[in-house]
């Protein structure tokens, strides 16, 4: 019995090998590919950014009322991975979240090489982010398409799990196109059962030709239960392209939600136009089937119309999952950080508000710093989106120059 066992065992793993792989003394083998792609991948350190005191409002008894004072805290270290794909200019891939609230960047190479990085742009969005270090005698990772990926294709993670060091563990790609996993909203995921821990964020997912397929960025639940999550190749490369080029994602926007037609037809319906938008400007409507694009091509009713629409920029008071701040309409808001805020050195600047909007309506103006809903603190989009759905009472806190202002907006 015990031998059975045994055979059983060795023949379940060979068959568990995918054909085609490198062998060494007969036996298949992940080290030639391993050893082209593992120098470049780093691992990252972040010493995230502490509360400070020297802001006047925070000696304003009103302020420290609501918000309290600074609380004294050390700096902390943060670990996660990169992947260098850009070895002539020094850019490394990463994850938004592995540099959040960054003061300075450490990049560990495999040769144990210390290099400080500088953040070139985050998407939190996409939770990808670029970092830069200097190009010296650098390896880089060669992009693959992530849009050739079908599931059940091996591939290999690596990153540095835990801060342990570089760690290389393998699968397979177990589903394509994830969302749903946050609130971000712009999600393609590739999911995996290769092992991925905490630390591994923003490590590499090559394919058995040693190209960059993916992203390591997110698990579900606790460490190691086979199920991770990867941004892929594809969006990626995008996403740092443009953070590149401008320092952040310019996203397009038409104005329109859409929806399956009843009864399975062709096209996409329009549920609603949004108004004063590139759709409604080009004249769709309500009701109208899109059967074609980038020219709109038209079913209204009986008759067939094709028209041309201007892909507009996103309003900065949407968040990044696209629902609007009604009450904040013609304000455009920025995540900035400043030195003295309470708990984070991070709030909404109001950068440019439109003469006769709401959000001017209700009394906000350029310059303001958004910090709270209702006396409770936000340092982002999202967290104030989620803020203003509440139902009842809603009063910004403000702070403007000196001054912390409360503006009811309902």
């Amino acid at each position: 019995m015990i031998r059975w066992i045994v055979f059983f065992l060795v023949t379940t793993t060979a068959q568990a090998q995918p054909a085609g792989l490198p062998t060494r003394e007969g036996l298949p083998t992940l080290a030639p590919i391993l050893e082209k792609v593992m120098p470049a991948v780093v691992n990252i350190a972040v010493l995230q950014r502490s509360p400070e005191e020297e802001n006047p409002l925070l000696r304003d008894p009103f302020f420290r009322r609501f918000f309290g004072g600074p609380q004294q805290a050390e700096p902390q270290v943060a670990a996660g991975s990169g992947v260098i794909v850009d070895a002539k200019n020094g850019y490394v891939l990463t994850n938004a979240h592995v540099v959040k609230d960054a003061r300075e960047i450490m990049v560990t190479l495999r040769d144990n090489r210390r290099l400080p990085a500088k953040l070139v742009g985050a998407d939190p969005g996409t939770d990808v982010a670029v970092v830069k270090v200097e190009p010296t005698r650098l390896v880089d990772l060669k992009f693959g398409d992530s849009d050739a990926l079908q599931v059940g294709d091996f591939v290999v993670a690596i990153g540095n799990p835990f801060g342990i060091g570089q760690t290389a563990t393998s699968g397979i790609v177990s589903a394509l196109g994830r969302s749903g996993l946050s609130v971000e909203g712009y999600e393609h995921f590739i999911q995996t059962d290769a092992s991925i821990n905490p630390g591994n964020s923003g490590g590499a997912l090559v394919n058995l030709k040693g190209e960059l397929v993916g992203i390591n960025t997110a698990i579900i639940g606790p460490a190691n239960v086979g199920i991770g999550f990867a941004v892929p190749s594809v969006l990626a490369r995008a996403v740092m392209d443009q953070l590149i080029r401008f320092g952040e994602v310019k996203r397009g926007r038409l104005g329109i939600a859409m929806q399956p037609v009843v009864g399975g037809g062709d096209g996409a319906l329009i549920a609603e136009v949004e108004p004063n938008s590139p759709a409604a400007a080009a004249g769709l409507r309500k009701g109208d089937v899109v059967i074609e694009s980038v020219d709109l091509k038209l079913q209204r009713g009986k008759e067939t119309q094709t028209v041309k629409a201007q892909i507009g920029e996103i309003d900065k008071t949407q968040t990044a999952g696209g629902q609007s701040l009604a009450e904040l309409n013609g304000a455009a808001l920025a995540e900035v950080e400043r030195k003295g805020l309470p708990g984070k050195n991070r709030a909404l600047l109001v950068t440019k508000v439109e003469s006769g909007s709401p959000a001017f309506g209700h009394g906000i103006r350029p310059g303001d710093l958004i910090i709270g809903v209702n006396q409770r603190r936000v340092t982002t989009t999202q967290e104030l989106a989620k803020a203003l759905r509440a139902s009842g009472r809603l009063a910004l806190n403000v702070v403007r120059g000196e001054f912390l202002l409360t503006i009811q907006l309902r």
